[in-house]
């Protein structure tokens, strides 16, 4: 029986359209799923919105709308970005699925109730309506919340809270030896500093008169579950928490998260499990943040880009490759139309269009003259070449390095380029068509290698190799004047 693997991306906040953030960990994620997939793996690939919380319905009454009307309108697009992006997900969770989500969400909370986790008290606290939480001093700099550079509200309220300091020593255990493993390293060490000082536990609800959209606390009507305790079960909602088909798939073999929202998915959402007796996730992946020209992508400095121009101007590939290739996996990363279209003429127009185009019209032209010309190699130092490339795209991938898989590859396009220039198959010899074979047979390994990360391509490659016709893969393009950015606001709770 094939081996399982789950994945899955945050769950997308719906007070605004999707941007090119949201778009950089879908694309992750989807690599890694297509990736498995080629590996012979049962893959369950899961994303979705998140969609209950007071920021929602504050945005909602500012269009006029009611906060079902404007959570469906924005979690289509959110679903748009699958044809979009050629994203393979299996499935896409809501939280206002009241047939699918809620009754998990429901069963947590009498579980965690249930286990002696959750209990009520009177609170002061400080309350970031960025984050949509309760935060302390340590998420503050200068008297303001960190992520969201802005000052807390004190608010004293009555409410339901999770004990989630009871699960300290076992989270910071469960982190320290990789059974919850966190990447990058330095991710994990910020996490292991922040538990140094203890967890503290954290509100769990909202009084129902402040928040009014959301899940009622089972028998309390008088309160709305907290907008976090209701989104992380979505991870476990999706495949059917309590049934067989849960059973099947948890625990999680991946979370893709961005570094904003980490703190909730390796402190919070593993002292849920834990007080669930549930099975952690083996790996939180944590993705940078996209810059626009140096400067932090916001509505307010009208930089926000938006996916599906991106695409409708350049194509879905070139925006795939420019986000795994340009930007480091783990890292903040910056996002220019100069660097966009300078990559894609060097290393798609100029470098795998260029490739692929030279060789299939040489091999097209010996169709016409012979039948004989095979895909296939027995070059000593093109089989050498392969191997390498293959050994690193896979040491690459295993460690999540996208850049470097696709770096490993672009070797082997350069290595095919001098391979021609010496031997010139456009000159009649005796070694013509094994010359011509051997590049075949190295392109359809490029192929191979690009289809998780550029699937569109790889199979237009197939084709022009099975039918050698070749037809333009990436049309060189001069540099286009700057789209008009589409202003959106945050990544999840950002």
């Amino acid at each position: 029986m094939p081996k399982k693997f789950y994945i899955t991306t945050s769950i997308a906040y719906t007070n605004a359209l999707p941007h090119l953030g949201f778009a950089l960990e879908l694309i992750q994620a989807d690599v890694v799923a297509r990736y498995n997939r080629i590996l012979g793996k049962k893959v369950f690939f899961l994303t979705g919105t998140d969609e209950h919380g007071a920021k929602v319905a504050k945005a909602a009454a500012k269009e006029g709308k009611s906060p079902k009307e404007f959570v469906d309108a924005i979690s289509d697009k959110f679903k748009g970005l699958k044809p979009l992006l050629n994203i393979s997900n299996d499935d896409f969770i809501r939280t206002t699925d009241q047939k699918r989500h809620w009754p998990a969400v429901k069963k947590v909370w009498l579980k965690l109730q249930k286990n002696g986790d959750i209990y009520k008290k009177k609170y002061q606290g400080l309350y970031c309506s960025g984050c949509e939480a309760f935060i302390t001093q340590k998420d503050l700099r200068d008297g303001k919340c960190i992520l969201h550079q802005k000052e807390p509200e004190k608010v004293e309220e009555e409410n339901y809270f999770f004990r989630l300091s009871k699960h300290t020593k076992e989270i910071k255990d469960l982190i320290t030896k990789n059974k919850l493993k966190i990447i990058p390293e330095s991710k994990k060490n910020e996490m292991l500093t922040f538990l140094k000082e203890g967890l503290e536990d954290i509100s769990f609800s909202r009084p129902r008169k402040d928040l009014k959209w959301g899940i009622l606390v089972p028998g309390d009507d008088s309160h709305t579950i907290y907008v976090w305790a209701d989104a992380l079960t979505n991870y476990i909602s999706a495949v059917g928490y309590g049934t067989a088909k849960f059973k099947q798939w948890w625990p999680t073999d991946i979370h893709f998260v961005g570094k904003d929202i980490l703190k909730f998915h390796s402190l919070i959402w593993p002292g849920i499990l834990l007080s669930l007796k549930l099975p952690l996730p083996k790996i939180i992946f944590v993705h940078g943040f996209i810059n626009v020209d140096g400067q932090k992508m916001s509505k307010s400095l009208g930089n926000v880009i938006d996916p599906f121009e991106l695409v409708k101007k350049y194509g879905v590939d070139p925006v795939r490759y420019f986000l795994l290739r340009e930007l480091p996996p783990t890292e903040d990363g910056d996002f220019t139309y100069e660097k966009f279209e300078a990559r894609y003429n060097a290393d798609l127009s100029k470098g795998l269009g260029n490739l692929v185009a030279r060789v299939v019209t040489l091999a097209n032209k010996l169709k016409t003259q012979s039948s004989k010309l095979k895909i296939t190699t027995q070059n000593p130092k093109l089989k050498k070449e392969i191997k390498i490339t293959q050994e690193a795209y896979k040491k690459a991938l295993s460690g999540f390095k996208f850049n470097e898989a696709l770096m490993a590859v672009w070797d082997l396009i350069s290595f095919c380029d001098r391979y021609i220039d010496k031997e010139h198959p456009w000159e009649e010899s005796s070694k013509q068509k094994e010359v011509i074979g051997n590049l075949l047979f190295a392109i359809s390994e490029i192929a191979r290698l690009l289809l998780p990360f550029l699937p569109e391509t790889a199979e237009k490659i197939f084709k022009q190799l099975k039918t050698r016709k070749n037809v333009p893969l990436f049309p060189r393009i001069g540099l286009m004047p700057a789209l008009s950015a589409t202003v959106t606001t945050g990544l999840d709770k950002n």
